[in-house]
């Protein structure tokens, strides 16, 4: 289908990018395409103008430090892949990156962009909010960050501004030794996710698990923390019992919609088998235990 028309700028500053935003009511973010592009194709979305980021500096870079992982929002998926100071600085993230669409996708979509969209089935929404992640906007009134947990209101809906961008992901620091999964199951590999289920945890020296975090994607209008299930791991040692708890509990704590992919039952029960899945994967890896873990 043909896109409908619009006017497209591609400044070189942030400050201009933002005067752009608030100064075209309607006016959308053009990052890597990949999600916005289909919607102009079909007709869902009819902004007057697209602001490309493409030429903004200081946004496209992965930076290690001890405070964590800030991560910029041009960043595209490909380079995630092939940093290799992520299997140590945040295999989870790196992990997740091979479940989201297919290569070419992962050439161009970006972070942000990502984010900005705010799909409950897609992956980096899911990991933003199990990792209790900052997300970084800047707009006309400067930069503010927002946590990922007041950041998804709805399916397709943020707490941006009209005039705000995002510009970089923080993460907090990941432990050495840390314990974790993702699963997610779709139709065939890069469709959106039916169902997704992230899970990170520390241990102590008497193999108790301390600080779970357990996220779903696909469960509800936003990315989810399972805080039943958290409460239920905390303090616990990791067996089938567990596991079998935490399953129940899982399917027990979301109330996904029905669509022509899945009725709600059928989500329900695979957030359960993907959290049993997930927690049974993470606690069979062998890393050592976290000195004064929490």
């Amino acid at each position: 289908m043909k896109m409908p028309p619009f006017d497209y700028a591609c400044p070189t500053t942030l400050d201009e990018a933002v005067q752009l935003l608030a100064a075209n009511d309607g006016a959308k973010v053009l990052s890597g395409g990949q999600s916005l592009l289909p919607l102009l194709a079909f007709r869902m979305a009819y902004p007057p103008l697209l602001v490309d980021i493409q030429k903004l500096p200081g946004i496209d870079a992965i930076e290690v430090t001890a405070d964590g992982l800030r991560v910029g929002a041009r960043v595209r998926w490909c380079q995630i892949e092939q940093d290799q100071r992520l299997s140590t600085a945040h295999p989870l993230f790196q992990a997740m990156i091979d479940h989201v669409a297919h290569y070419q996708i992962r050439n161009r979509g970006t972070v942000g962009g990502s984010l900005a969209h705010a799909d409950p089935s897609a992956e980096m929404p899911g990991l933003a909010r199990v990792c209790d992640c900052e997300i970084v906007a800047v707009g006309k009134d400067g930069p503010r960050a927002i946590k990922a947990a007041d950041f998804f209101v709805a399916a397709l809906q943020t707490a941006l501004a009209p005039d705000e961008i995002i510009t970089e992901v923080r993460f907090p620091p990941w432990r050495p030794g840390r314990r974790w999964a993702f699963h997610e199951f779709a139709r065939r590999k890069g469709d959106f996710a039916m169902a997704g289920v992230a899970v990170f945890f520390d241990v102590d020296a008497a193999g108790r698990i301390v600080d779970p975090h357990v996220g779903a994607i696909g469960a509800g209008d936003t990315p989810l923390r399972l805080t039943g299930v958290e409460q239920a791991l905390a303090g616990r040692i990791l067996d089938d019992d567990l596991i079998a708890r935490a399953r129940t509990l899982a399917s027990e704590s979301v109330e996904p919609s029905a669509d022509i992919h899945a009725s709600a039952d059928y989500r329900k029960s695979l957030i359960g088998t993907l959290t049993a899945r997930a927690l049974r994967d993470a606690g069979a890896r062998k890393e050592s235990f976290v000195e004064n873990a929490g």
